[in-house]
């Protein structure tokens, strides 16, 4: 399937609270980093965030609006090949201590 050049249609609120959360992760994630390197921060900090701000929840929820468009408006075979290429992500805690396995899929 050539993914390039389709197009998925999403309700319009679904998207605007998806792209809030993502950005609530990225702005926040990323001054957890310099508070860091800067040495306000230490490594339980990023936990206490992931909980704090039930991010888990959160971005399950994206991946629900995605997948559900995805779901209503492709065949059965192509969200298979969409499954199959998601089964190859890199997943904590899978290749020994920690760490993540799976090899990283090109976009």
């Amino acid at each position: 399937m050539d993914m390039s050049s389709r197009e998925i249609r999403l309700p319009l609120d679904e998207v605007v609270a998806v792209l809030q959360d993502l950005n609530e992760f990225v702005v926040s994630l990323d001054r957890i980093g310099a508070r860091q390197a800067s040495g306000t921060a230490d490594e339980r900090t990023v936990g206490e965030f992931v909980a704090d701000w039930d991010v888990a929840r959160r971005l399950a929820r994206a991946r629900r609006v995605i997948s559900v468009a995805l779901d209503g408006q492709l065949s059965e075979e192509e969200n298979a090949e969409i499954d199959a290429l998601c089964e190859r992500g890199r997943f904590y805690g899978e290749g020994g201590a920690g760490g993540v396995s799976g090899d990283p899929v090109e976009p």
